[in-house]
């Protein structure tokens, strides 16, 4: 069936923002603080990870890469959408909506695969330590880094492609905070049957299959941790592993529950509401997580300051 008034879109309105005027100072300045935070706290991790040689380890080079990783996503969608708030506007143009889409699906999607190598190290370093210096030595560490970012990238590529080769027609109002994959199936006026598959099929490869190894993976490692026999191990294994268990399932779980299910069931205030989670409140949240109970960072920080 020929689809009428299709027209070729030079913007898109954001609708995120709509009925709050009256509290537009106060969302600006949330932002604004979340945003600062996550950087200042990634980069953080970042410069002990570099400047402390005790923490030039396989899981800090990780952990170094999913913070930059996270100030990388959250500057695709933050400064846009505090630029909105300030200009008092809500239109992107089509380009922008395009390149924010690809750049920020590319590194959710890098994410997700990198999560899955954190835990893998994580695996090595307790159920198989005396193999742990071989398995996980410098150029496999990079091999697989290199693997997450390529694989990110050509997962967005594609659903990146088929999205914007949907038609438009008259309706351009995203009902978004920024530019994602669901919003704009749902603004379609075409056949979204492809991309919901593309979505369910190229999820299992990216996002349920990295889950399903981290699960079995702490399968092993909490069976481990319990026939050890000092406490005082089993409380590090412990603090390390569950740090990056609360991760996997903050980032996981909004993730799935934005992406992996059919676009028609969710509705309007979920699917603005659930993609923050992952893509704002995750990459703060990240290093806090990590360094909150970590005596490794704390130390490494108190070294570094007593440098200067």
């Amino acid at each position: 069936m020929e689809i009428q008034n299709q027209t070729k879109l030079s913007e898109f309105i954001i609708l995120g923002f709509r009925n709050l005027e009256e509290l537009q100072s106060l969302i600006f300045s949330v932002f604004l603080t979340i945003y600062l935070f996550t950087i200042l706290w990634n980069t953080f991790i970042i410069t002990i990870a570099i400047l402390d040689q005790k923490l030039r380890t396989p899981m800090y080079f990780f952990l170094g890469n999913l913070s930059f990783l996270d100030i990388c996503y959250t500057t695709t969608t933050i400064p846009q959408m505090l630029d909105l708030i300030l200009q008092d506007r809500s239109s992107i143009s089509y380009t922008a909506c395009v390149l924010q889409l690809y750049f920020f699906f590319s590194f959710v999607g890098t994410e997700c695969l990198l999560l899955a190598v954190m835990a893998l190290d994580r695996f090595v370093a307790i159920c198989n330590p005396l193999r742990y210096s071989l398995l996980m030595r410098r150029c496999v560490c990079l091999q697989l880094t290199i693997a997450c970012w390529v694989g990110g990238f050509l997962n967005s590529a594609v659903h990146t492609y088929f999205a914007f080769q949907l038609p438009f027609c008259e309706d351009n109002h995203l009902d978004a905070f920024y530019c994602d994959i669901p919003p704009l199936l749902k603004l379609s006026c075409g056949d979204i049957s492809l991309n919901q598959k593309l979505l369910l099929t190229i999820g299992l490869l990216i996002a349920w299959t990295p889950l399903f190894c981290i699960l079995l993976s702490y399968a092993s490692i909490i069976s481990t941790v319990l026939k050890m026999h000092s406490a005082e191990r089993r409380q590090k294994a412990f603090s390390t592993c569950s740090s990056h268990l609360t991760v996997v399932l903050l980032f996981y779980g909004s993730c799935i529950f934005t992406y992996l299910r059919p676009v028609p069931s969710q509705s309007s205030l979920n699917a603005k509401l659930v993609p923050l989670m992952y893509s704002i409140l995750t990459p703060l949240l990240n290093p806090v997580i990590y360094t909150l109970r970590n005596k490794d960072v704390k130390k490494a920080w108190r070294s570094i300051l007593g440098k200067i």
